[in-house]
This record gives C-alpha cells, structure tokens and sequence, in this order.
C-alpha cells in the first residue's frame, strides 16, 4: 500500500491515522502539538513541507478553515513537492472547503472535502461515515485512502464544499437533538423520573435520536463524558452551518438554527473545552436555577 501524509494527530486525527497504519499504509505524520497523538507504525516528521515532499497523499484533520488554508498554502508552495492530492477530513464550512480546493489547483493538487462523522468511537471501530466531494479524477486516485480511513464511505457530489453543506446539516441536527434530550431529561428528572428508565422509553418511542441511544447512555448516565469532541467544536460547526444558511438566504432553517447557536455558545463560554456531553449537567443547572428563581418569587 501506499505512503500516505497526515496532518492534525488530535483525538479523531490520531485514530483516522491509526486506521491507514492497521490497513497497510506506510503514515508520514506532523502535528504543531508534537507526537502525543501519534499512533503505532507510524513516523512523525518536521513539518507540512516534510510530508509534501514525501506523500502523494495527504489526509488533512485540522480543528478549522484558517488551519486547513495554512496548511495548503505549505503544500502548495513545498519545494520538491511530490504531493498531488489532499483528502480534508476537517470540518471547515462550504466557504472554507471552495477557497482551499481553489488554492491548490492553482498549484496543481486534486482536493477532497471529506468530513467525517461518528466520533472517535466511530473512528476507532471503523463505522464512521465518511462523505466526499470531488471531482471523478480526484476521488479515484484517492480512493484506497478513502477505504484506510473507514468502512462506511458515501460520495455525495462532484465537488468541493457539497460534503462540508451535508456534514454541517448532520452536525446542526446533532447539536440540536443533544441539547433538547438534556432540556427534556432534565426536567423529566425533576419531577422524580430516572433517568435510566426515562431513557429506556424515550427509546423505544418517538422521541428516539442518537442523544437518547447514544450520547445519554455511553457519556451522561455513566458520567463518563469522554465522547472526544468538546463543546468548542460543536459550537463552531453550528455557527457554520448557521453562516452557510445565511448565505443561501435564511428562510425557515434560520428559524431554529438562532436558538441552537445561542445555546452552544452559552455553554462553550461557560464552560470553554468541556466535553459536549456534558451539556447535560449544564442544561439541569440551568432548570434547577430557574425552578429555584420561580419558587422565590411565589407568594
């Protein structure tokens, strides 16, 4: 198998990484953070310049737009660059995913918007979903990395960006869906509920989401909260989505969207870094709060 070049070893980086070093591919890795994230099998190198030189392929998992631009440009302008082809599994908005894709074929390299979804769970049992966009030439040649990376892929449109607007969409519904679950469980708990069975018949209704079969059950019930993915990220990916909505001109995906932002953004102030799971406890403070404020005001 082939050389692959791999920038960003953080915590879905580094098991997206250590996928391509299970599935035979030689991992050519640089992190500004160093190699904490480096998996086994793999060679940490000095830099971006380094791997273009090195790969034919580069995977790209970086935490935002300027990240990913930064990167293309030391890609794009690598002496001896043996680079051709960039699959980005960040997630850095429709806008963000154009303007790299622009800048590199400028500079001759194919470039892939491949986000990814599932978490690093997912990742590390191969069922994260990747979707990809790109042009027919750009996905063939990366289409063995593609296959190192997970089991479960979907190719969603032919070109860049298409994959960011399906990734932003799932991430707005998953945002939206974790922090109405901590709402409804938490006020369902203040009134002598248990969680446990609360959960318990949430799934088995139609109030079922992967925040009720998932998230509450692996990170909020255990008090685990260790999914990987903090709240700062979640919050920035619905204030894409929410950029992208404005920019196709609002309607009524803005209606919902405001509501949801403004509540990962209160948390991520609150609690800057926190794993997003554990909106849970913030949101039942918040209802205990506001059940306190209401019994002092009753005569």
């Amino acid at each position: 198998m082939s050389t692959v070049g791999f920038i960003g070893l953080g915590n879905m980086g580094g098991a997206l990484a250590a996928n391509l070093v299970q599935r035979g591919h030689g991992v050519l890795a640089y992190d500004t953070a160093g190699a904490g994230g480096l998996p086994s099998g793999a060679a940490m190198t000095s830099g971006v310049e380094e791997v273009a030189r090195r790969c034919d392929v580069m995977v790209l998992s970086l935490p935002d737009g300027a990240a990913c631009e930064k990167v293309a440009r030391e890609i794009a302008t690598a002496a001896g660059r043996r680079a051709t082809h960039v699959v980005d599994t960040s997630t850095i908005g429709v806008a963000a995913a154009r303007s790299v894709a622009d800048l590199l074929a400028e500079a001759g390299v194919g470039y892939v918007d491949a986000p990814v979804s599932g978490g690093v769970a997912g990742a590390r049992a191969r069922t994260l979903m990747v979707m990809y966009a790109g042009g027919d030439e750009a996905c063939a040649r990366v289409e063995p990395v593609l296959v190192g990376l997970s089991d479960r892929r979907r190719r969603v449109g032919d070109r860049p960006g298409l994959a960011q607007a399906l990734k932003l969409a799932n991430n707005f519904l998953s945002a939206t869906a974790l922090c109405a679950t901590s709402e409804a469980v938490a006020f369902a708990c203040a009134v002598g509920l248990d969680m446990a069975t609360v959960l318990d018949v949430l799934n088995t209704s139609s109030g079922r989401s992967a925040a009720t079969a998932d998230k509450f059950p692996q990170h909020v019930l255990t008090g685990r909260y260790a999914s990987g993915f903090a709240n700062t990220l979640m919050a920035k990916d619905v204030a894409l989505y929410l950029e992208a909505v404005t920019g196709q001109g609002g309607g009524a995906a803005g209606r919902i969207g405001p509501v949801t932002g403004q509540v990962w953004d209160d948390f991520a102030t609150a609690e800057p870094g926190a794993d997003f799971t554990r909106i849970y406890p913030y949101t039942a403070q918040a209802h205990q709060e506001t059940l306190h404020d209401s019994a002092e005001e009753s005569p």
